[in-house]
């Protein structure tokens, strides 16, 4: 019965990550339009988005190859697992030992390089300039989440989320200057991994700005809804990791009972709601910078994963 129950718990994570993404890309544009006095699309829109492209028939260029074709599975078959294994409502589950910090950041790193890939497959201009700025963009990326990982096992003594979001939650953490620099640290890569203002515009598909949409301009019918749907649950994996490592609270215990569950399953919801209030909120209130001035804002957010490690060893060498 327990090795039901587990299965039960972990089938529900997935299914609840799959259908809260779009959800949470609705409420983010749906904020977005009230900050700016605009009605905006409904809450709904993104499942009919999805639902309308997955109807549609599959254009496929001439030159394209059969990795392009692959593509778009791989790369949401590799968010979905990789959102699957962040615990949000309930630690411990059953695949939990395999939810660690690097894993994470091997498979959004291989969903991006196929990503690249597709973009260049085509052989179109702006696939080619797309997949060129992904790389460089991921090429300081991963490095400043690298350093981010170090600092929180320094702190947590582990790279295992169930075991970090334990032992946050407990009283021995305390105020710490390395968690507030990974933290921040943390949210500009975030931004700069989803192709979120000020690094890119998602609703916009201007040539000499466009990261992300000039990889996937060349899909469209199930191909374009899976990419679409893997970009949606990259999102909401971000905000799910902030959540678990630095407001761990509510979240269920394994042995946690249905009320505990219950608490558990309000408490992610309330902490999607809130990260999308604030990313609304930061799009509305900064213009998007010039494509030259993306590694500033990336090497910013090493150098503070760098201090943040720095910090660590420099304190406990005293």
């Amino acid at each position: 019965m327990a090795v039901i129950r587990d299965f039960a718990f972990q089938g529900a994570q997935m299914l609840l990550v799959l259908l809260l993404s779009p959800l949470l890309t609705g409420f983010v544009r749906k904020v977005k339009a009230r900050l700016l006095r605009r009605q905006g699309p409904p809450l709904l829109q993104p499942y009919r988005d999805l639902v309308r492209l997955m109807r549609k028939e599959v254009v496929l260029a001439e030159s394209a190859s059969w990795l392009f074709r692959v593509i778009p599975y791989i790369i949401f078959a590799g968010t979905w697992v990789a959102a699957s294994l962040v615990p949000t409502f309930r630690s411990g589950l059953l695949f939990s030992w395999s939810a660690d910090l690097i894993a994470l950041i091997a498979l959004l790193g291989s969903a991006r390089f196929f990503l690249a890939l597709a973009g260049l497959d085509v052989g179109t201009s702006f696939g080619g300039i797309g997949s060129s700025r992904e790389v460089m963009i991921a090429s300081l990326a991963e490095p400043a989440m690298l350093m981010i990982v170090f600092t929180l096992a320094l702190i947590a003594g582990s790279t295992q989320l169930s075991t970090m979001a334990a032992y946050m939650v407990s009283g021995e953490v305390g105020l710490r200057v390395s968690l507030g620099l990974a933290l921040l640290a943390l949210v500009m890569v975030a931004i700069a991994e989803n192709a979120r203002i000020p690094i890119d515009n998602p609703a916009t598909h201007l040539e000499l700005t466009m990261v992300h949409e000039a990889m996937v301009l060349e899909y469209s019918g199930r191909h374009l809804a899976l990419i679409d749907l893997a970009s949606q649950l990259k999102l909401l994996l971000y905000i799910s990791v902030i959540g678990c490592l630095f407001t761990p609270w509510g979240i269920a215990p394994p042995n946690g009972g249905a009320a505990e569950i219950a608490v558990g399953v309000a408490t992610y919801m309330a902490k999607l709601a809130v990260g999308g209030v604030l990313l609304a909120i930061f799009e509305t209130s900064i213009a998007k910078m010039r494509v030259f001035r993306v590694p500033a804002f990336l090497g910013a957010a090493l150098m503070l994963g760098l201090l943040g490690t720095l910090l660590l060893f420099v304190s406990r060498s005293l």
